[in-house]
């Protein structure tokens, strides 16, 4: 048998290698995280406001003041069987506020992560298989980014393209991509070096079926957890946008801009800001419990049995 097809032979056995192995380390993680307590919880309450976000019509008697119509003869009703979060300043139902401005707030922190690995791990994994000047070139644009801290960055952004839903997904985009460049640069680095790679190229693989069969598919696992503790991260700063107004804006439902509306009020009727700030808190808290238990779960020497 000739040189070239033994490395053929020897590729084509890495490659299915690989899938067994990813498949592999994908179920054990599952079951990692399945086991984790806190993890669970977290999943409920994400599961939970997703399915509030996408029925929020459904979900209320009163959906027309969730987008942001007035009663203003029923401002600052307490919380009552009526009205199960009370009714904000201008008669709004929180409730109805809370499940339609869970819609942009959730949306933003998806949508920025999103875009954020579909921007950064192409230009990681380039970056680390090349390397030389190419890669010095990404990573320095990258450190530029990285240069300002990213909820400052994403203010100047903001105010640069203005208010708007879109105009906040692409500030806080802007702000998160570098992160995933990095990060899939070092794995890169690592997997160009390994023999299944090198059978590749031995057998005339083109570099750009390379990078995306053999060396994208093996920084999934990082990425997908570094993403998951991203959201949380994303839709705070998101909320913070909306809070000073550079968001969502009204009538629009949105938690930041509830919390920003509401803290008038709020010692004399917290359950306006409270209910969005809870929201906020409990979201990104359960986030963060899935993403600390998919980081754990990636880790052979802290995965649970």
């Amino acid at each position: 048998m000739e040189a070239k097809d033994m490395a053929a032979l020897s590729g084509t056995d890495s490659l299915a290698e690989q899938t067994t192995s990813r498949y592999s380390e994908s179920r054990l993680i599952v079951r990692s995280v399945v086991r984790d307590p806190l993890a669970m919880i977290g999943l409920v309450v994400i599961l939970a406001a997703i399915l509030g976000a996408i029925f929020a019509p459904y979900l209320t008697p009163y959906p027309e003041q969730g987008k942001g119509d007035p009663s203003i003869l029923e401002k600052f009703k307490p919380p009552s069987s009526v009205h199960l979060l009370g009714t904000d300043y201008l008669g709004r139902d929180v409730l109805a506020r809370l499940l339609y401005g869970a819609r942009s707030s959730l949306s933003t922190g998806f949508l920025v992560v999103i875009i954020a690995v579909l921007i950064g791990t192409p230009l990681g994994a380039v970056a680390g298989y090349y390397g030389g000047w190419l890669d010095e070139a990404i990573m320095r644009i990258t450190d530029v980014f990285l240069a300002f801290p990213p909820l400052l960055l994403a203010l100047a952004v903001g105010s640069a393209l203005g208010s708007g839903f879109v105009n906040t997904m692409i500030a806080i985009a802007v702000t998160w991509w570098p992160w995933y460049t990095r990060l899939v640069r070092a794995q890169a680095l690592s997997l160009r070096e390994r023999h299944f790679i090198e059978a590749a190229r031995s057998i005339g693989v083109s570099d750009s079926r390379i990078i995306a069969t053999h060396i994208l598919p093996n920084v999934l696992t990082p990425v997908w957890v570094q993403g998951t503790m991203d959201l949380g991260s994303a839709i705070l700063i998101g909320t913070a946008l909306n809070f000073i107004g550079l968001g969502v804006q009204p009538p629009a439902a949105d938690w930041g801009n509830m919390v920003s509306q509401g803290r008038l009020y709020f010692l004399e009727r917290p359950w306006f800001a409270g209910s969005a700030g809870l929201a906020i808190f409990l979201v990104a808290l359960s986030l963060n419990f899935v993403g600390d238990a998919l980081r754990d779960a990636a880790d052979p020497f802290t995965r649970r049995a």
